[in-house]
């Protein structure tokens, strides 16, 4: 009966299936397009493009803007250690999952199970669960998910070589740039210089100058519109890459469906079983609030940066948009799981 009860209470909550509907919608929205004609077979290619190139790189950028205080920083130290070592983990890791695979299939799939739609997918789930506290850990634990997703991700997906004029390529990358300066304003803005802002309240805060969410929010406001465009389009790319193929076949694929066992299964379950074992040994004692946010974080499906990064440098798109959406419809199903499991897991370890 207490299993049931937790499910009912997931399954009542409207903003994580207004987070579900919202994703299986727009990619069906983006399929019905390509099926009746409305978009051609190049509108896929031209959306993502304008995402990795305008949309994305606002929305890196602007999710560096959010306060770091001392506090903030040593609660948070090692949830961001952490979240370094599971994606060097899942890199390495990736390698034996898909050993079987090779060239460009071998790329997508190894992308596609270390990123998820963290942003997209699990952080609303975590802020009607935990509020502003998930919210910030889930912030915290991003950090290295950009860095790895803009760099590492980047990298592969797009097939770019570690030679000095691909290096440099690679740093002019709209979205490598807006990320690593996101993330210097985020760690430094203590030590930047300071300026004077009237809060709503009329109250007078300092604040780094280039926090342009409180020093110039009208520059905050028209890259809030960009990076609000991430998602949607992305996820109309999706299902314009999908009108393109019988969904049928891809259901029966069953390289999709290992996939998405990987990723929305496997992978948060071995980090479940390490974090268990780290805190009850008290080798790392984390509170079951960071237990929880990663493991929701990590069983988020596949992240649409990187369908849209297998689209636009053509690494098996139709593979990738089959696995975003089979990986989507397992974690609409495993996400009650999921919190379920968590629950149980706060009442009888915590």
């Amino acid at each position: 009966m207490e299993i049931l009860a937790l499910l009912h209470k997931t399954l009542s909550n409207t903003a994580m299936i207004g987070a579900i509907f919202s994703t299986i919608s727009i990619i069906g929205l983006g399929y019905y397009f390509r099926k009746t004609g409305i978009f051609n077979n190049q509108v896929g290619k031209i959306l993502s493009s304008v995402v990795l190139t305008a949309a994305l790189p606002a929305l890196a950028f602007t999710s560096f803007m959010q306060d770091n205080d001392p506090q903030k920083m040593a609660d948070g130290m090692t949830l961001l250690v952490f979240g370094f070592v599971i994606y060097i983990a899942l890199i390495i890791l990736s390698k034996f999952f898909y050993f079987k695979y090779v060239g460009d299939e071998q790329t997508a799939l190894r992308n596609l199970s270390i990123f998820g739609s963290t942003t997209f997918f699990s952080t609303p789930i975590i802020s009607s669960l935990f509020g502003p506290v998930g919210v910030m850990l889930s912030s915290i634990f991003n950090i290295s998910y950009r860095v790895f997703l803009y760099s590492y991700g980047y990298i592969k997906m797009s097939g770019l070589k570690m030679s000095s004029k691909n290096i440099k390529e690679m740093f002019l990358n709209p979205i490598v740039i807006a990320t690593f300066a996101g993330l210097f304003i985020w760690a430094f803005q203590n030590s930047l210089p300071q300026v004077d802002v009237t809060t709503s309240g009329g109250a007078v805060k300092q604040y780094a100058f280039l926090r342009i969410d409180q020093t110039a929010p009208w520059l905050q406001q028209a890259m809030k519109y960009l990076a609000g465009l991430a998602s949607p389009l992305a996820w109309l790319s999706i299902g314009a890459t999908l009108g393109q193929i019988n969904l049928k076949q891809a259901a029966e694929n069953k390289t999709t469906w290992y996939y998405s066992f990987i990723k929305v299964v496997l992978i948060p379950a071995l980090i479940l079983v390490v974090l268990l074992f780290l805190h009850g040994t008290g080798v790392m004692p984390m509170s079951y609030d960071v237990i929880a946010v990663v493991v929701l974080m990590m069983m988020a499906p596949a992240a649409t940066v990187v369908t849209t990064y297998a689209i636009s440098f053509d690494r098996e798109a139709l593979l990738a948009s089959n696995s975003s959406l089979i990986s989507t419809i397992l974690a609409v199903i495993f996400i009650p799981i999921w919190i379920v499991v968590l629950e149980l897991i706060q009442h009888y370890f915590f």
